[in-house]
């Protein structure tokens, strides 16, 4: 078993009013134990449509994921699809209505079990794997030795379903080829230069590692990718490749092991033992969530804010209301102030602050949309810089913002004795 399809079902998906998330989160698995994913299709929830998808899955994939379409109503046809494209009926499974009888009990939502009955009603060539964090179970059907799963929707159903069930299922029973990714994070180095500079090394790789150029923001990713049947082996010669790309790139790279910014970071501040805290305006919160996504961040971020007003700035951080008159509020002068402040309210070796027009509109000041100043603060040394992107939209904005910000830092710190 080597390539897979997944089918995304759904009017809410194509319509954009939701997200897909559970594709991406799907193949990163399947990519982990040796399995790619060559197609993503997203379709309506329409019996012949969806019929049509498994068809074409099937034709260049030996195993189909479907997510979505399963559900109590009279509008979820996913099951009726596979009954009829397997040649199969639905009935009653008693294992799966005993569990969600149970499920919904231990909710105290028993009395609405008979409108939830149909979740228990399956095709009877089908395998089930039970939901225990949801009413609508995953099920398995074979046809030719190639394999599809149907799961429902909801991504906090969708991830303990693939990682505790169908993943330990294929290990089991597929000899798989090993995967070992490594990332090697790079910046201040164009794309294009970067592909130019590691050229030769590139064409010499192995057959079994591939190479992918990831940017994000203004960061390259270098992303090995070797597949084999012995791990440790590929552990041994990736980390040989990555010994040789090093040179090439020497001062430029920020990480060979993390893939995350925020990660990254995370490895630095607690090694180092430093502290750090955040007063935002134009990234809306955005720095201090990605830094408190990561597990153990509690160690050392001590705090954050959102000064969002002018008058907030001056009264809480201590922003100096001539600057603000001089200077604006979107301006080097206030970035640095607040990032100083912040660090006196918080007590933390690290600081940052933004300061900027995230729009639609232009700001109180006149500034133009895309225009953010920010500084990062170590100890009582600071560095502060300018960005203007007025072809980012807002929430793109404060993303891109906020990565880079964090990639300043890094890059900062990856140069400091600190």
């Amino acid at each position: 078993m080597e390539n897979a399809v997944l089918v995304t079902i759904g009017d809410e998906i194509l319509s954009g009013n939701t997200v897909d998330t559970n594709s991406n989160f799907i193949a990163t698995e399947l990519k982990n134990i040796g399995i790619k994913v060559i197609q993503i299709l997203t379709i309506s929830d329409e019996i012949e449509t969806i019929k049509n998808a498994l068809s074409t899955a099937f034709e260049i994939g030996d195993l189909v994921i479907t997510t979505g379409g399963l559900g109590p109503t009279r509008d979820d046809k996913t099951k009726k699809a596979l009954a009829e494209y397997f040649n199969d009926e639905i009935a009653l499974d008693e294992v799966t209505f005993n569990h969600l009888k149970g499920y919904m009990e231990r909710r105290g939502r028993a009395d609405i079990l008979e409108r939830n009955k149909e979740q228990a009603f399956v095709p009877t060539k089908s395998i089930v794997f039970q939901n225990h964090y949801g009413t609508a179970p995953c099920m398995m059907m074979e046809q030719d030795g190639k394999l599809c799963y149907s799961l429902p929707g909801v991504p906090y159903e969708v991830k303990p379903l693939i990682k505790d069930q169908i993943i330990p299922y294929l290990q089991q029973r597929f000899k798989l080829h090993y995967i070992h990714t490594r990332i090697v994070s790079v910046v201040g180095i164009p794309e294009s230069i970067l592909a130019d500079k590691i050229e030769e090394w590139e064409l010499a790789l192995p057959e079994n590692i591939a190479l992918s150029y990831l940017p994000v923001g203004t960061r390259v990713k270098l992303r090995l990718t070797a597949s084999g049947e012995n791990e440790e082996q590929l552990k041994q010669r990736t980390e040989e490749e990555i010994q040789k790309l090093l040179p090439l790139v020497e001062g430029h790279v920020i990480a060979v092991t993390e893939d995350k910014i925020e990660n990254i970071l995370a490895e630095m501040l607690t090694e180092r033992k430093l502290t750090i805290s955040t007063a935002e305006s134009c990234t809306g919160g955005e720095l201090a969530k990605m830094i408190t996504s990561v597990s153990g961040s509690s160690k050392y971020f001590l705090g954050g804010m959102v000064a969002y007003a002018t008058e907030k700035k001056i009264k809480i951080l201590n922003v100096s209301k001539e600057t603000v008159d001089e200077f604006t509020v979107v301006s080097e002068q206030v970035a640095q102030e607040m990032a100083k402040g912040c660090q006196q309210l918080f007590e933390t070796d690290i600081s940052l602050s933004t300061t900027g027009v995230a729009g639609p509109g232009k700001g109180e000041d006149g500034k133009e949309v895309g225009t953010v100043y920010y500084t990062i603060r170590i100890n009582d040394q600071e560095v502060t810089s300018k960005l203007y992107m007025p072809h980012l939209e807002r929430v793109d904005f404060m993303d891109f913002v906020s990565q880079k910000v964090i990639q300043d830092l890094v890059g900062l710190l990856v140069n400091s004795s600190l």
